[in-house]
């Protein structure tokens, strides 16, 4: 009875009265109303601002087909296996089959190279390597991200491809019977290939495979790793049969979102793969245009509409294409943590 009568006490001492507890209603009420009205407030600004990028996204695509239409109407070749690129108003004659197989062949064997030493570099970071070494190491990586593209270029075709030479010359001469390395459309002493192009887009998407893979291996409970280090784990064996299958899923959604950066890099390659030829193969000692590049090179010829237009087009396909690599990525990504 005591304590029944304390707790109808105030904090004067006098005993609460149902007045009291009236009085007190209204503004817990009202600061209730209010925290509700500020979620549903947040909650709409969300929606909205979701719905404001896909608007964009489908503008930005609808406006590439209605620039696209009139040049493709105009088109004499087949616009999807047609290598010619003539685009003359007169004669209009342009296909993307080349542009696509320069486009695929550089960035995945950027991706090849790039993402294994991501995931090596992300597991030393943070499974080796201490804390207080860590973190400036993992800002080092990370600078090689604010390097300008152009500086990549420039470092690309006039030091890294002369070094290349004799590597690209062994490999063509051992290796040649294999369609990657067979004899492409440049000479291999100018060092202007796809091969060069791919290891330059290798270090350039380096730092965003490597961000992404770090802090999603870094999410692995320590719980998982400490029990398995206490069933007898190695180390290496904790590393592959718990962070690497828990990291998964970043490993594959950093190295699409650099598989995109690859596919639509432009003065880099542009300043490597200065030794267009047409009829390209499927080797990686071809040189040719990819689809930025190609767009960026012909800026002059944007004064005329029919021009434009197939400029415009080749986007439109590479817009198409990068949202299939990221819809593959989340697929892949998807069924794997599920699984």
């Amino acid at each position: 009875m005591a304590t029944e009568d304390e707790s109808r006490k105030g904090d004067d001492g006098a005993p609460s009265t149902p007045d009291t507890a009236r009085a007190e209603a209204p503004e817990t009420t009202a600061f209730a109303g209010s925290g509700g009205r500020m979620e549903n407030a947040f909650k709409w600004a969300a929606y909205a601002s979701g719905l404001l990028l896909v608007v964009v996204i489908a503008l930005i695509f609808l406006q590439l087909v209605v620039q696209a239409i009139p040049a493709l109407s105009k088109n004499h070749v087949n616009f999807l296996t047609s290598s010619e690129w003539q685009t003359s108003p007169s004669n209009m004659r342009f296909g993307i089959l080349e542009l696509l197989k320069i486009t695929v062949l550089s960035s995945v064997m950027a991706l090849i190279i790039a993402v294994p030493v991501a995931v090596g570099i992300a597991t030393f970071l943070v499974q080796y390597v201490p804390q207080r070494l860590s973190r400036p190491l993992s800002a080092v990586i990370d600078l090689l991200a604010a390097v300008p593209s152009i500086i990549y270029g420039l470092w690309g075709i006039f030091v890294l491809a002369p070094f290349l030479v004799p590597l690209q010359e062994w490999l063509n001469e051992n290796l040649g019977w294999f369609f990657l390395f067979k004899t492409g459309n440049v000479e291999l002493s100018l060092g202007s290939t796809v091969f060069t192009a791919g290891i330059v887009l290798a270090i350039m998407i380096l730092p965003i495979i490597t961000s992404i893979t770090r802090e999603s291996l870094r999410q692995t409970p320590v719980a998982q790793q400490e029990a398995a280090l206490a069933l007898g784990a190695t180390k290496w064996e904790v590393i592959r049969l718990t962070v690497l299958p828990y990291g998964r899923s970043g490993i594959v959604a950093g190295s699409m979102l650099a598989l995109g950066r690859a596919l639509g890099e432009t003065i880099a390659v542009l300043i490597i793969l200065f030794a267009a030829t047409k009829n390209s193969i499927w080797s990686l000692f071809d040189s040719g245009y990819t689809f930025a590049s190609k767009i960026a090179s012909a800026a002059a010829e944007f004064d005329n509409v029919d021009q434009r237009g197939a400029y415009i087009a080749a986007g439109l396909v590479l817009f198409v294409l990068t949202f299939v690599v990221n819809a593959i990525a989340r697929w892949i990504g998807g069924g794997r943590v599920n699984g």
